[in-house]
């Protein structure tokens, strides 16, 4: 009879006000992946696991902020589960950064079968602090990570995510640098919030958490989404990232925001719509360019003469930092 891996549930860095919480996660088996894992076979098995996940389904769970407030929620059918709810002022709970430390566990006795001993999950929302003077969304495929969404046949993207582990993935020239900046804000200590939003599915969650910790980005909620969505063609709805944006400007509405994505995909035409619609809420886009002539022509047409946002293509991170002084969102 095979041994039954223990439970696990993976609370997603969220975001939420002191009157909303709103917290995302999944409860799966847990598989022990090494995401300093190495070899080429070892790697490739690490990648299986990520994506054949034994989902606890429809399972009831206990969320625990501090010692006297509890919520609770129910997984779906592939493990998720998504807490969403108003609530009495919960500020004082936040950090001096704004994070709020929760603990997640499963509400069911038998479902102790061999998780952790005492059955809780850390888990942490950030509800950005007083002082930030702007909040920065970014993408992180080929804007902070290379990945090759713009070859041909996405041959780089398999290679990277399925054969390089987290921990030897190496960030864009600059852009850690840039992002601590950003965060810092003009005056050092302004700890403006930054949400990292991409097209990658939620199996990469942990895989992309650590690339982030690993090379001292500044911490922030990471939205990605559903894997069965990954191969659905547009309907002609909102792409996901673009409705995650908009949620992110209504949870926040007196907060400007700055975007941060490549040329590559859909960034440029996703954060002009933005742009357009939030005319007084973006301060500017910054798009890195890739090495894609027919990607990079569209994106030059699609900006041309456009005055509204300030709008800057980037061949490195250095360029952005320069800029970004020069219109006073970081020190000079």
């Amino acid at each position: 009879m095979f041994k039954k891996d223990p439970l696990q549930i993976i609370a997603f860095q969220t975001y939420g006000t002191p009157n909303h919480v709103y917290l995302r996660g999944r409860a799966i088996e847990d598989e022990s992946i090494d995401l300093e894992q190495k070899g080429k076979f070892k790697l490739l098995l690490n990648a299986w696991k990520r994506f054949e996940t034994d989902e606890i389904k429809n399972t009831e769970l206990i969320i625990r902020l501090g010692n006297d407030t509890c919520f609770y929620t129910k997984t779906d059918n592939k493990g998720y589960f998504l807490l969403d709810e108003k609530v009495d002022d919960i500020s004082n709970y936040a950090n001096e950064a704004g994070w709020v430390q929760l603990e997640f566990s499963y509400r069911e006795k038998h479902l102790t079968r061999t998780i952790q001993l005492d059955n809780r999950f850390p888990g942490e929302m950030l509800i950005p602090s007083n002082k930030a003077s702007f909040g920065i969304i970014s993408d992180i495929d080929d804007t902070i990570l290379h990945t090759g969404l713009s070859s041909i046949l996405k041959w780089r993207v398999l290679i990277n995510t399925f054969l390089i582990s987290a921990g030897k993935r190496i960030p864009l020239e600059g852009a850690p640098e840039f992002y601590n900046l950003l965060h810092q804000g003009k005056t050092g200590h302004d700890a403006n919030p930054i949400f990292y939003v991409s097209h990658s599915p939620w199996n990469l969650y942990r895989y992309l958490e650590f690339f982030l910790k690993q090379n001292s980005f500044p911490k922030g909620p990471i939205l990605l989404r559903s894997f069965k969505d990954i191969f659905k063609k547009n309907s002609g709805d909102s792409p996901q990232k673009q409705i995650e944006i908009v949620n992110i400007l209504k949870t926040y509405p007196k907060l400007k925001f700055i975007l941060i994505g490549d040329s590559g995909e859909h960034d440029p035409d996703i954060y002009k719509e933005i742009a357009e619609a939030y005319p007084k809420r973006i301060l500017a886009i910054y798009l890195h360019s890739v090495n894609h002539k027919k990607k990079m022509l569209h994106v030059s047409r699609l900006f041309k003469d456009y005055k509204r946002t300030p709008v800057l293509l980037v061949d490195s991170s250095y360029l952005a930092i320069e800029h970004a002084k020069e219109n006073g969102f970081i020190r000079g």
